[in-house]
Protein backbone atom coordinates (compact mmCIF):
# COMPACT_ATOMS: atom_id res chain seq x y z
CA UNK A 1 0.00 0.00 0.00
CA UNK A 2 1.29 3.43 -0.92
CA UNK A 3 2.33 5.79 1.83
CA UNK A 4 -0.17 8.69 2.01
CA UNK A 5 2.58 11.33 2.34
CA UNK A 6 4.35 9.94 -0.72
CA UNK A 7 1.11 9.79 -2.69
CA UNK A 8 0.28 13.41 -1.84
CA UNK A 9 3.80 14.55 -2.74
CA UNK A 10 3.74 12.65 -6.04
CA UNK A 11 0.39 14.24 -6.90
CA UNK A 12 1.88 17.67 -6.13
CA UNK A 13 4.82 16.86 -8.40
CA UNK A 14 2.38 15.73 -11.10
CA UNK A 15 0.66 19.11 -10.87
CA UNK A 16 4.02 20.92 -10.97
CA UNK A 17 5.02 19.06 -14.13
CA UNK A 18 1.72 19.92 -15.83
CA UNK A 19 2.23 23.55 -14.81
CA UNK A 20 5.72 23.47 -16.34
CA UNK A 21 4.20 22.24 -19.59
CA UNK A 22 1.61 25.00 -19.48
CA UNK A 23 4.25 27.67 -18.70
CA UNK A 24 6.47 26.66 -21.61
CA UNK A 25 3.50 26.58 -23.96
CA UNK A 26 2.72 30.14 -22.91
CA UNK A 27 6.33 31.12 -23.59
CA UNK A 28 6.09 29.43 -26.99
CA UNK A 29 3.08 31.59 -27.77
CA UNK A 30 4.96 34.72 -26.71
CA UNK A 31 7.82 33.89 -29.06
CA UNK A 32 5.38 33.11 -31.87
CA UNK A 33 3.89 36.58 -31.42
CA UNK A 34 7.41 38.05 -31.55
CA UNK A 35 8.09 36.24 -34.86
CA UNK A 36 10.83 34.16 -33.26
CA UNK A 37 9.77 30.82 -34.64
CA UNK A 38 12.88 28.94 -33.52
CA UNK A 39 12.45 30.09 -29.93
CA UNK A 40 8.75 29.24 -30.17
CA UNK A 41 9.47 25.76 -31.48
CA UNK A 42 12.07 25.16 -28.76
CA UNK A 43 9.59 26.15 -26.06
CA UNK A 44 6.80 24.08 -27.60
CA UNK A 45 9.05 21.01 -27.49
CA UNK A 46 9.98 21.90 -23.92
CA UNK A 47 6.27 21.99 -23.10
CA UNK A 48 5.80 18.55 -24.64
CA UNK A 49 8.77 17.20 -22.70
CA UNK A 50 7.30 18.48 -19.42
CA UNK A 51 3.98 16.86 -20.29
CA UNK A 52 5.83 13.55 -20.74
CA UNK A 53 7.46 14.06 -17.33
CA UNK A 54 4.01 14.55 -15.82
CA UNK A 55 2.80 11.36 -17.45
CA UNK A 56 5.78 9.44 -16.00
CA UNK A 57 4.62 10.49 -12.54
CA UNK A 58 0.98 9.73 -13.43
CA UNK A 59 1.86 6.22 -14.63
CA UNK A 60 4.08 5.58 -11.61
CA UNK A 61 1.34 6.52 -9.14
CA UNK A 62 -0.97 4.01 -10.82
CA UNK A 63 1.77 1.39 -11.05
CA UNK A 64 2.28 1.42 -7.30
CA UNK A 65 -1.45 1.25 -6.57
CA UNK A 66 -1.91 4.91 -5.73
CA UNK A 67 -4.64 7.35 -6.63
CA UNK A 68 -3.98 10.19 -9.04
CA UNK A 69 -5.56 13.42 -7.91
CA UNK A 70 -5.60 16.07 -10.62
CA UNK A 71 -5.62 19.63 -9.34
CA UNK A 72 -6.13 23.06 -10.83
CA UNK A 73 -3.21 24.28 -12.89
CA UNK A 74 -2.49 27.92 -12.16
CA UNK A 75 -2.40 30.25 -15.12
CA UNK A 76 1.15 31.00 -16.27
CA UNK A 77 2.47 34.39 -17.25
CA UNK A 78 1.56 35.46 -20.76
CA UNK A 79 3.61 38.65 -21.09
CA UNK A 80 7.30 39.26 -20.85
CA UNK A 81 9.35 42.39 -21.48
CA UNK A 82 12.22 40.65 -23.25
CA UNK A 83 13.74 37.39 -24.34
CA UNK A 84 16.15 37.71 -21.42
CA UNK A 85 13.23 37.91 -19.00
CA UNK A 86 11.72 34.74 -20.48
CA UNK A 87 14.93 32.78 -19.99
CA UNK A 88 15.55 34.25 -16.55
CA UNK A 89 12.11 32.95 -15.59
CA UNK A 90 12.89 29.61 -17.28
CA UNK A 91 16.14 29.21 -15.34
CA UNK A 92 14.45 30.19 -12.08
CA UNK A 93 11.57 27.82 -12.74
CA UNK A 94 13.90 24.88 -13.44
CA UNK A 95 15.75 25.63 -10.21
CA UNK A 96 12.42 25.53 -8.34
CA UNK A 97 11.52 22.20 -9.98
CA UNK A 98 14.87 20.79 -8.88
CA UNK A 99 14.19 21.89 -5.29
CA UNK A 100 10.75 20.29 -5.44
CA UNK A 101 12.14 16.98 -6.67
CA UNK A 102 14.92 17.09 -4.08
CA UNK A 103 12.32 17.56 -1.31
CA UNK A 104 10.38 14.61 -2.71
CA UNK A 105 13.54 12.47 -2.71
CA UNK A 106 14.22 13.51 0.87
CA UNK A 107 10.69 12.44 1.80
CA UNK A 108 11.21 9.03 0.19
CA UNK A 109 14.38 8.58 2.23
CA UNK A 110 12.66 9.60 5.46
CA UNK A 111 9.71 7.31 4.72
CA UNK A 112 12.02 4.50 3.57
CA UNK A 113 10.25 4.27 0.20
CA UNK A 114 13.21 3.02 -1.79
CA UNK A 115 11.21 2.13 -4.90
CA UNK A 116 9.94 5.69 -5.29
CA UNK A 117 13.40 7.00 -4.50
CA UNK A 118 14.74 4.86 -7.33
CA UNK A 119 12.01 6.12 -9.67
CA UNK A 120 12.92 9.73 -8.87
CA UNK A 121 16.60 9.29 -9.71
CA UNK A 122 15.74 9.73 -13.40
CA UNK A 123 14.23 13.14 -12.55
CA UNK A 124 17.33 14.14 -10.58
CA UNK A 125 19.50 13.46 -13.63
CA UNK A 126 17.01 15.20 -15.93
CA UNK A 127 17.01 18.33 -13.80
CA UNK A 128 20.78 18.69 -14.08
CA UNK A 129 20.32 18.85 -17.86
CA UNK A 130 17.27 21.15 -17.64
CA UNK A 131 19.04 23.69 -15.45
CA UNK A 132 22.23 23.63 -17.50
CA UNK A 133 20.37 24.06 -20.80
CA UNK A 134 18.19 26.95 -19.64
CA UNK A 135 21.21 28.69 -18.09
CA UNK A 136 23.25 28.24 -21.26
CA UNK A 137 20.52 29.77 -23.44
CA UNK A 138 20.11 32.64 -20.96
CA UNK A 139 23.84 33.35 -21.15
CA UNK A 140 23.71 33.35 -24.96
CA UNK A 141 20.72 35.71 -25.01
CA UNK A 142 22.50 38.09 -22.62
CA UNK A 143 25.66 37.95 -24.72
CA UNK A 144 23.70 38.76 -27.88
CA UNK A 145 22.10 41.87 -26.40
CA UNK A 146 20.55 43.96 -29.17
CA UNK A 147 22.46 42.28 -32.02
CA UNK A 148 19.66 41.32 -34.44
CA UNK A 149 21.92 39.16 -36.61
CA UNK A 150 23.06 37.12 -33.60
CA UNK A 151 19.45 36.84 -32.43
CA UNK A 152 18.48 35.53 -35.85
CA UNK A 153 21.24 32.90 -35.68
CA UNK A 154 20.23 31.79 -32.18
CA UNK A 155 16.60 31.60 -33.32
CA UNK A 156 17.71 29.33 -36.15
CA UNK A 157 19.80 27.20 -33.76
CA UNK A 158 16.95 26.73 -31.30
CA UNK A 159 14.59 25.87 -34.14
CA UNK A 160 16.74 22.81 -34.92
CA UNK A 161 15.81 21.11 -31.66
CA UNK A 162 14.17 17.76 -32.26
CA UNK A 163 11.53 15.95 -30.23
CA UNK A 164 12.84 14.46 -27.03
CA UNK A 165 12.20 10.82 -26.17
CA UNK A 166 11.87 11.52 -22.44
Amino acid sequence: MINEKIQAALNNQLNDEFYSSYLYLSMSSYFEEENLNGFSSWMRLQSQEEYLHAMKVYDYIHQIGGKVTLKDIKAPSTKWNSIIQVFEETAKHESEVTKSINKLVELTINEKDFATNNFLQWFITEQVEEEATSQKILEKVKMIGDNKSALYLLDQELGKRVTSTN
